[in-house]
């Protein structure tokens, strides 16, 4: 009877791991088709694209412009969806004098193909080429921001590109970090296809990095947002927030913008500050972006708190 019993959890516990490994786009990756919301629903104007991946895949993409805009974010979303419920976060850039470039992964959305890790990045690579070589915006004037399963997906893009910035809320170290934590009777290290290292990336970045992660996360855990933070090149900044992990950043209201707006006001100040900086740095009406930045850093940081741990704290610090 025991032999028998052990034959069955043992057979249980092969077939769960076969079937991680054989179908893991499944267990990651929870597309929607349906696009329910569009900017117009909400007062926003856009631009309905499709583009094309260094893959071949077209993506579905809007670009949402923002009428005294300091820049342009480059918005990776989460594993769940699609760009049509991410609208409070569109309203919330517009709100920080951004505009906004979201896309679809391939397989979500109205994109074509199917989804993969090696198609995000595709996809991102896809938005930034949009909004630098057909918009003709500033690499300097573009900041990357990924959310969840979003935040390797920015970061790696900010390891290939150099962004005037990088935001990672609520993202993993990496998708076997994550198994690990999901999954923790299971050989998730060795069973990973899917990799995600969010963490790996951080070491080709050399833009400002802003880490934001709630220690209510029940899905991705506080600990994720530590290491992260640690690995990340200075400058960087870390927002403490409240909340679930789908809406933390909503949850938490000021404190979550207060994080998010000095991180900008620090790394991408508004066109008048940049411009008197820069005066005030060369001596004469000629732009200079690095001496822009470094002091635009210094104002902002002025009246900053900092925590204990050298973080900078904004109050308190469905998708993965």
């Amino acid at each position: 009877m025991l032999k028998r019993v052990a034959v069955i959890v043992i057979g249980v516990y092969v077939g769960l791991s076969l079937y991680m490994f054989a179908f893991q786009e499944r267990v990651v990756f929870y597309p929607s088709r349906r696009v329910t919301m569009t900017p117009d629903q909400i007062g926003l104007p856009y631009e309905e694209l499709k583009l094309e991946t260094p893959g071949g895949d077209l993506v579905s993409a809007w670009f949402v412009p923002c009428e005294t805009a300091r820049g342009v974010a480059v918005f990776c979303h989460g594993n769940a969806g699609n760009i049509g419920d991410r609208l409070d976060t569109v309203e919330m850039l517009n709100e920080f004098g951004l505009s906004t470039l979201v896309f679809d992964y391939p397989g979500y959305g109205t994109s074509d193909g199917r989804p993969s890790e090696r198609g995000a990045y595709d996809a991102a690579k896809a938005a930034w080429d949009f909004v630098v070589d057909r918009r003709g915006c500033s690499p300097e004037d573009v900041v990357v921001f990924g959310r969840s399963l979003g935040g390797p997906v920015a970061a790696w893009l900010a390891q290939t590109v150099k962004p005037a910035g990088l935001v990672l809320e609520s993202t993993f170290i990496s998708a076997s970090e994550m198994g690990v934590d999901v999954y923790p009777y299971l050989p998730v290290r060795l069973l990973c296809r899917i990799k995600f290292p969010t963490r790996d990336y951080l070491a080709g970045v050399s833009c400002p990095v802003l880490v934001v992660h709630s220690e209510d996360d029940e899905l991705i855990r506080f600990r994720h947002g530590e290491a992260l933070y640690a690995a990340a090149p200075e400058p960087k900044e870390f927002c403490r927030i409240v909340g679930a992990h789908n809406d933390g950043f909503l949850v938490s209201g000021e404190m979550y913008k207060r994080g998010v707006a000095c991180f900008l006001d620090r790394f991408l100040p508004v066109p008048e500050v940049r411009r008197e900086v820069a005066i005030e740095a060369t001596g004469t009406g000629e732009t200079s972006i690095k001496s822009e930045t470094q002091t635009g850093g210094e104002q902002a940081g002025a009246g900053a708190a900092s925590s204990g741990d050298g973080k900078r704290s904004t109050g308190g610090a469905h998708e993965q």
